[in-house]
C-alpha cells in the first residue's frame, strides 16, 4: 500500500489502478508515478491447471470467464497489492478498440458482486495518457501485443471516424523471431554438440521470445532497410551487426545471428497486401481527420505501448513517415511540414496507467464512477463516452419534476441554460431547483461527446 497512508488519519483510501493489457497487467495506486507490479495477464484454470491468458477466455462460456477473472483479481489484490478491495475505489484503464463488452461487463460483475468494491470507472487509455503530458490534443499510437491502434484526439474529444488498427505488434515480432531461430540458429552445449534449435524444442516459449526480443533485437534505420531489400537480389552479402550468445536452460547456449537481430522488427514496417504499415496508419488517421486539425495532430504524436520501446523505433517511424509522405496518395492530399513526437514522464509501456493514476487522484473520481449501490439497482456499465450513471439520472429526474411543478414545462437544455444564470430572489423557482438545474447543465455539457463531434473543416 502507499507509504503516506500509514501517516494519515481517516479519510478515503487511495484508489486502485488496473491496466489489464493483452500480454501484461499493470497494477498500483492512484497518485503514484509508476505501477507497483507489472505481471503477465495469465492465470491457471482451476479444473485443468493450465496457464491461460484471460483475454483468450472471452470466447468461452460466461461462467469460465468469470472464474478466471475471480482468480486473477484475487491475485492482484491479495498477492500483489495486499489491500482490502472493499475499502478502495477502482479505476480500470481500458483500450477502446480491444476490450470487448462481454469482458468489461464480466469484470465489473466480479468486482462489484464478488469483491464488493465501492465504485468502478472504466477510463479510455488513449485519453488518459494525454493527462501525463498536460495536453488535450494528440494522435495516439498504441503498439501493443496483438495489434497497433491509432486514435486522433482533439481538445479531449476522440475522432472515432478516423481510428486505425493493424494486426502488427509484438505478436508478429514473436512469430517471425521463432521462425527465424528454428531456421538458422544453433544451440551449443551438452554431449550432442552443436545442433539446430528446432531439434531441442518444437515451439519456443513466449517468455523466451519476449526476452530475446528485448535483450537482442533492435529496429534498424530506414537506409539500412533499403540496403537490405536491394541486397536480396545482389550476390554480395551486406555486413550486419555481430552475433550474440543467449543462454538457455542448463548449459545450452543459442547463437543469434546479427541478421536475425536486425531484421526481426522489419515485420512492423513492411507493407501488407493492402499496402498498409505502421507509418500508413498514422497518415491515414490524419487524412481522415478534418483539414484544420491535421497539422496539429502531426505535431502531437504520442507513441505508447511496450513494443514501441524497442531501440530505434521512434527514429525509424519518423523516417518512414517522411518517406511515405513523398509517395501517392499522401503526396497529393497532405502537406505537413513536420512530425513531432512527445516525450512523456514515464516508460512507454505504462503511460496509460500513469494517466489512470492521475485520474484516480482527482476529487471528481466519485462523481464519474459507477457505485456499488447504483450497479445493484441497474447492473449495467455505461460506455466510456457517457457520463450518465444511476445517481446522476436520479438527480435529473428529480430536478425535472420540481421544475415542472413550479413552472411550465421546458426542455432540459433551455431550462438549465436559463436557470443557471437566474439568481434573482423574485424567481418563482426555489433555490434547490436552481441548484438542480445547474447540475443538469454541468452533466449535459460534460456528456456532450459524439463520435463525429469535431470542429468544422475549413
Amino acid at each position: 500500500m502507499p507509504l503516506f497512508e500509514g501517516l494519515s488519519y481517516g479519510g478515503e483510501k487511495t484508489a486502485v489502478i488496473f491496466d489489464i493489457g493483452v500480454a501484461f497487467t499493470k497494477c498500483g495506486f492512484a497518485a503514484e508515478n509508476a505501477p507497483q507490479f507489472i505481471i503477465p495477464t495469465e492465470v491457471r484454470k482451476r479444473k485443468t491447471g493450465q496457464l491461460v491468458n484471460i483475454h483468450k477466455c472471452c470466447s468461452e462460456t460466461p461462467q469460465d470467464l468469470r472464474s478466471v477473472l475471480v482468480d486473477f483479481v484475487h491475485r492482484l489484490y491479495f498477492r500483489q497489492l495486499l489491500v482490502n478491495p472493499k475499502e478502495r475505489r477502482v479505476v480500470i484503464v481500458e483500450s477502446m478498440l480491444t476490450t470487448t463488452t462481454h469482458f468489461r461487463n464480466t469484470l465489473a460483475d466480479v468486482l462489484f458482486k464478488h469483491y464488493e468494491v465501492p465504485s468502478v470507472v472504466f477510463a479510455p487509455g488513449h485519453l488518459v495518457c494525454l493527462f501525463t503530458l498536460g495536453v488535450s490534443t494528440g494522435l495516439i499510437m498504441d503498439v501493443g501485443y496483438t495489434e497497433t491502434t491509432v486514435m486522433p484526439v482533439f481538445e479531449g474529444t476522440a475522432i472515432l471516424k478516423a481510428w486505425q488498427a493493424l494486426p502488427l505488434a509484438g505478436k508478429a515480432i514473436h512469430d517471425y523471431l521463432e521462425a527465424s531461430l528454428k531456421e538458422s540458429s544453433s544451440v551449443e552445449g551438452g554431449e550432442s554438440g552443436d545442433k539446430p534449435i528446432s531439434s531441442f524444442m518444437d515451439s519456443i516459449d513466449e517468455s523466451i521470445l519476449e526476452d530475446i526480443k528485448v535483450r537482442c533485437c533492435f529496429v534498424t534505420s530506414h537506409e539500412r532497410a533499403t540496403m537490405y531489400n536491394a541486397n536480396e537480389v545482389s550476390t554480395s552479402p551486406l555486413e550486419g551487426p555481430p552475433a550474440v550468445r543467449y543462454p538457455l536452460k542448463g548449459d545450452r547456449v543459442a547463437t543469434i545471428s546479427g541478421k536475425i537481430r536486425e531484421r526481426t522488427c522489419e515485420v512492423l514496417f513492411e507493407e501488407d497486401c493492402e499496402g498498409r504499415s505502421l507509418a500508413s496508419l498514422i497518415l491515414d488517421a490524419i487524412l481522415q481527420s478534418p483539414i484544420d486539425m491535421r497539422r496539429t495532430l502531426a505535431e502531437n504524436l504520442v507513441i505508447i505501448g511496450g513494443t514501441s520501446m524497442l531501440p530505434g523505433f521512434n527514429h525509424r517511424l519518423r523516417s518512414e513517415l517522411y518517406a511515405h509522405l513523398k509517395q501517392p496518395p499522401y503526396s497529393e492530399k497532405l502537406s505537413l511540414p513536420a512530425f513531432k513526437f512527445h516525450k512523456y514522464p514515464a516508460k512507454a509501456n505504462y503511460v496509460a496507467w500513469l494517466g489512470g493514476s492521475m485520474l484516480g487522484a482527482l476529487e471528481t473520481l466519485a462523481s464519474k464512477s459507477v457505485t456499488k449501490e447504483a450497479y445493484t439497482l441497474q447492473p449495467l456499465i455505461p460506455d466510456w463516452c457517457s457520463l450518465y450513471v444511476a445517481e446522476e439520472k436520479e438527480k435529473v429526474v428529480g430536478a425535472t419534476k420540481k421544475l415542472e411543478a413550479g413552472s411550465r414545462p421546458l426542455s432540459s437544455k433551455k431550462l438549465s441554460s436559463s436557470l443557471s444564470v437566474d439568481s434573482s430572489p423574485r424567481s418563482s423557482v426555489s433555490s434547490a431547483a436552481r441548484a438542480a438545474a445547474r447540475s443538469i447543465a454541468g452533466i449535459l455539457s460534460s456528456a456532450s461527446v459524439d463520435s463525429n463531434a469535431t470542429p468544422k473543416s475549413s
